[in-house]
């Protein structure tokens, strides 16, 4: 049986720079009904080819003077929900696509960085959103 190839399947998140994240983070709270924590909020959504299954997608402002971002120089990144996040990396390096660190592993899924030919740092995660029903159930906006 052939292995699945990596694949992007959909955003995981978005992180941006703001100058005061705690203030940022209040006024989309207080204006725009985002039930936000230290990290910023989850959304959780459905897939058509899952819909049982609970999925999130992270928002986070992130201080202006974050290096989180680093090699780029702009303001944003953007996270894409992946799947064979091993099969994907080796596709990337074969293909010529900076992979800037190793693939590391948590409880809540794999993690590794890349950069577009626009030198925008790309985070990639390949989930596992179970582990969020186990802590951010019932906060979630949606």
């Amino acid at each position: 049986m052939q292995e699945k190839k990596g694949r992007v399947t959909g955003i995981g998140g978005i992180f941006f720079k703001t100058v005061d994240p705690k203030k940022t983070k209040e006024w989309y709270s207080k204006n725009l009904g985002m039930k936000t924590d230290d990290y910023g909020t989850m959304f959780e959504f459905r897939t058509s080819e899952n819909p049982e299954q609970k999925s999130y997608l992270q928002w986070s402002p992130f201080s202006e003077k974050t290096n989180y971002f680093e090699p780029s120089q702009k303001e944003f990144m953007i996270n894409y929900r992946v799947e064979n996040m091993e099969a994907l990396v080796e596709e990337l390096k074969a293909n010529g696509v900076t992979v800037l660190d190793s693939i590391e592993t948590f409880e809540y899924g794999k993690f590794v960085h890349i950069l577009d030919p626009e030198n925008n740092k790309i985070e990639l995660w390949e989930p596992i959103d179970n582990e969020f029903d186990k802590t951010e159930e019932g906060k979630p906006s949606k």
